[in-house]
């Protein structure tokens, strides 16, 4: 299955560099995955898509600010991009610096009165990074800390993106990104659906930047995913399981809701359970692509997402790869934004999952 099926063409000024003026006033393209249908609406319309006893699954993640400056004693200026908080005082980090630093380098931070980071070792291309007191890197982050707006939001960061770049439901810091699907919802909004009738649940994932790394080998079926650590609670294991059993839908808001709900559906199969879901306190690496038969979603609310990544792959198994390509294409043709402060949309999931990417069917046929 090759990353090129996965290519379209997006004019630079459809990528969001701003968010709308409101939450809810994002477009959104509606997608039926069986019949391909589109229909342009805007997020306010929510609730004509939902109906009482559907299922909300938002992932509570908070972001942090997870980019530092600093210098070293030598001299040299430093970039940190926190990657995963391991305990109060200790991070997993992305470093950039003209010479990369050793295990015992000391690097003050920029606008912290001082304080400093220690480099204690690697973990690969990563680096272990601690306080020099032992103080916590939450709060030194609080303090120095910059927004990590993604690398295709070509501006710093401004204070109005502390706001904006996190979602009106986020609770447990962590995230080196946020779960752009759910920075549509009001608060307003939400307690609307649950008059309703919609239900609401929580999962925890902590985005890390590795949701920005691109795919680089041909055949996406080499792609090894990045870990992220899911927490998902028995309460909300209990949720997904009445949702289902009253002949409801499962609504994720978002890819990372998709690949927490999914991954706690695959291990309770891999453990032989009669439930379709049971909680799950783990790290995943899940990657879905055509063909993945999808165990608990029923519905996604989801952002556009860029050429040949994972997420557009993800949405091509979840919709079809068909009538995914023609909605992107739509998209383009109608001015809908793109990315993470870009519009949305809703999509029902198409029944059969194999609809594939040419690429596959050749190798099908081949075969």
């Amino acid at each position: 299955m090759l990353r090129s099926d996965f290519n379209f063409t997006l004019p630079e000024e459809l990528i969001a560099l701003y968010p709308s003026k409101e939450r809810t006033a994002c477009r959104m393209l509606c997608l039926d995955g069986n019949s391909g249908a589109l229909s342009d609406k805007h997020f306010y319309d929510l609730a004509d898509e939902l109906e009482p006893g559907d299922l909300l699954v938002f992932n509570d993640t908070k972001v942090i600010p997870a980019r530092m400056y600093g210098i070293k004693d030598t001299g040299g200026k430093v970039e940190f991009l926190i990657e995963r908080l391991l305990n109060l005082s200790t991070a997993l980090t992305h470093i950039k610096a003209s010479k990369a630093p050793k295990s015992g380098c000391i690097i003050t931070i920029d606008n912290s009165d001082g304080l400093q980071l220690e480099v204690t070792g690697r973990r690969g291309d990563l680096f272990l990074v601690k306080t020099v007191d032992d103080s916590s890197m939450l709060d030194l982050l609080d303090k120095a800390g910059h927004i990590p707006l993604p690398p295709y939001i070509e501006r710093p960061d401004e204070p109005a993106d502390r706001e904006r770049y996190q979602t009106v439901y986020s609770r447990v810091p962590g995230a080196v990104a946020a779960p752009t699907a759910g920075l549509h919802f009001s608060t307003e909004q939400i307690e609307a659906l649950k008059a309703k009738g919609v239900k609401t649940a929580f999962v925890t994932l902590h985005v890390g930047a590795g949701t920005f790394q691109p795919v680089r080998e041909d055949d996406i079926l080499q792609h090894h995913m990045h870990s992220e650590f899911v927490q998902l609670s028995p309460a909300t294991a209990q949720a997904v399981i009445d949702c289902r059993n009253s002949g409801h839908r499962v609504v994720a808001v978002g890819t990372t809701a998709v690949r927490s709900l999914e991954s706690a559906a695959l291990y309770a199969k891999s453990q032989g359970l009669s439930d379709p879901i049971c909680p799950f306190y783990a790290d995943t690496s899940i990657f879905i692509y055509p063909g993945y038969e999808y165990q608990v979603v029923d519905c996604l609310i989801t952002n556009f997402h860029l050429p040949e990544s994972t997420l557009i792959m993800l949405v091509c198994a979840f919709a079809g790869y068909k009538n995914t390509m023609q909605a992107y294409e739509h998209a383009v043709k109608e001015g809908y934004h793109f990315f993470s402060y870009g519009d949305c949309m809703f999509i029902s999931k198409r029944t059969d999952p194999m609809d594939l990417p040419p690429s596959a069917k050749q190798d099908k046929s081949t075969a």
